[in-house]
């Protein structure tokens, strides 16, 4: 079905007078519950299609989105598209790719981003919350569960263009999660767990989850301020790919070719200690960010960003990389109603051989963080501050929870400062342990 729509598509944008254009068909199903006191508070389920088309009239382009593929519908949505591409502003870098660039790999086989098994009953998915919800409320000192729930996904994605590129795959999702809550009124201090898997016999169980949830939120009871200073802090596993995030924010093609990236002079240099590579790898098996090729057509494959410190390369689609007389890096994205734009899949930094309580050992005093809370990052200069919550370590021991603290540096800097343990997660998309950097300015008491 997802094939004879973006073929409908593309014939539409052809009468309707487009010089060239590219399609995208999303079918999906969703399910989520939530529950509240081992009650079912709310349940959902959403099952249809997200259409989007892109035409190009010389250098100018327009992308419209609709949900009725009724051919009389998809007649005016092409209709309407090319009368806005008419009044676009020219683009003199947008572009569909040339065929001899197109990936010669049209569907995700071998690659395992879908689970064939039945898609679970409601019943199983308020099974997971309620028990979720049980196991942490079960540990001692917690005082309410904020939510907790259970998920399911399954989406088909279709991409097709007058170029002569077609191609198409799945994926699942399972996911179940619980946010619980400790102590009472002004005093009240929550944290989470959630995990998600595309094979469901991989999800683990309900029960454990909750129990985390309740066991990170039980600690975080009688948080306060910690002291201020400068002060070395860790960040944890959970929130370390924040940091290289802001790294890769900083590398995208759509900043540099603005010219307003904070490592705009950085081609070639060190932006990380040496030993430190950061590889992107969109055809890991079995993991959710898994693409057999980008929103062009271009076949993905290792992308080596950062080796031994170095800087390697920007992230580019196809309108930056001409910006920048350069070639796409096959790092397109979209969605069904803008056109592409660079963005990364599957990140790995390389690890380090120290626990995380090694680090805990080593850095003396200063601040573990487990939750970062807003942001304030000046994108030309690296500038950065962040709102924060953790434990505060004294003696290379975990001492007392602390929260409401900032934590400020300059990126570039923090970036060269870094030791890295060995607790990445291998089954997410993003693997950063966690992460020491040196001498940060903490806001606290």
């Amino acid at each position: 079905m997802t094939h004879d729509i973006a073929q409908a598509l593309l014939d539409a944008a052809r009468k309707a007078g487009a010089d060239a254009a590219d399609a995208m068909v999303i079918d999906g199903t969703a399910v989520s519950i939530d529950v509240r006191e081992g009650r079912l508070e709310q349940a959902e389920r959403a099952e249809g299609l997200d259409l989007g088309l892109r035409v190009l009239i010389g250098k100018r382009q327009a992308c419209v989105s609709s949900s009725d593929a009724k051919p009389e519908a998809l007649a005016e949505m092409a209709a309407r598209a090319v009368a806005m591409a008419r009044e676009a502003p020219e683009d003199p870098y947008i572009g569909l790719a040339d065929p001899a660039q197109l990936a010669e790999r049209r569907d995700a086989e071998g690659l395992e981003l879908v689970d064939n098994s039945p898609e679970p009953e409601p019943e199983a998915l308020l099974d997971d919350a309620c028990r979720a919800e049980a196991a942490a409320r079960a540990v001692r000192g917690i005082t309410q569960i904020d939510q907790a729930g259970a998920s399911y996904s399954r989406r088909t994605i279709r991409l097709a263009a007058s170029n002569g590129f077609e191609g198409g795959y799945a994926r699942t999702s399972r996911s179940t999660f619980c946010v619980a809550i400790t102590g009472e009124g002004t005093a009240m201090e929550r944290d989470w767990a959630s995990e998600s898997r595309i094979f469901q016999a991989d999800l683990p169980d309900a029960d454990s989850i909750g129990t985390e949830a309740g066991t990170r939120a039980a600690a975080r009871f009688g948080s306060r301020k910690p002291p201020s200073g400068r002060f070395p802090v860790l960040y944890d596993e959970r929130v370390s790919s924040s940091l290289i995030g802001h790294l890769t924010s900083a590398i995208n093609g759509v900043s540099i070719s603005r010219g307003s990236s904070w490592l705009l002079d950085a081609m070639g240099k060190a932006v990380l200690p040496d030993g430190f590579d950061l590889i992107e790898d969109p055809l890991r098996v079995r993991i959710p960010g898994t693409r057999p090729f980008d929103a062009e057509g271009l076949a993905t494959g290792r992308n080596p960003l950062v080796t031994d410190g170095v800087l390697q390369r920007w992230v580019l689609d196809l309108a930056t990389a001409r910006k920048l007389g350069l070639d796409s890096t096959a790092n397109a994205s979209r969605g069904p109603s803008a056109p592409p734009s660079p963005s990364l899949s599957n990140l790995t930094l390389t690890p380090g051989t120290a626990s995380r309580e090694d680090l805990v050992r080593d850095m003396g005093t200063g601040l573990l963080v487990t939750s970062l809370i807003g942001s304030t990052i000046n994108p030309t200069t690296g500038d950065y501050s962040r709102g924060a919550s953790g434990f505060w370590v004294e003696n290379g021991q975990i001492a007392y929870p602390v929260n409401e603290c900032t934590i400020a540096g300059n990126l570039r800097d923090m970036l060269m400062r870094m030791t890295r343990a060995n607790d990445a997660r291998p089954y997410l998309s993003t693997l950063v342990p966690s992460l020491l950097v040196e001498g940060l300015t903490i806001a606290g008491a």
